[in-house]
């Protein structure tokens, strides 16, 4: 059975989460709590703080398991 990439976004990025190379070390949660959480559902509430502490404690993640990209702003009219 195949699990699919969770993705949670704000105006600025998107955040992928793949369960199936997450090596559960609690990291996330543990260091940037606002955000990630074990118990809650959704786990992950982009709203929690700033983009950048979010990016910052991505590129911490040991398994690769959370990446991010930002989101395009494009201009209407």
């Amino acid at each position: 059975m195949e699990v699919e990439s969770k993705q949670f976004s704000n105006q600025e990025i998107t955040v992928t989460y793949d369960p199936c190379i997450c090596k559960l070390s609690g990291k996330c949660a543990r260091e940037l709590s606002d955000v990630f959480s074990n118990n809650v559902i959704p786990w992950i509430n982009l709203d929690g703080t700033k983009s950048d502490k979010i990016i910052n404690q991505i590129k911490k993640c040991p398994s690769g398991a959370l990446k991010f990209y930002k989101n395009e702003h494009r201009a209407v009219g």
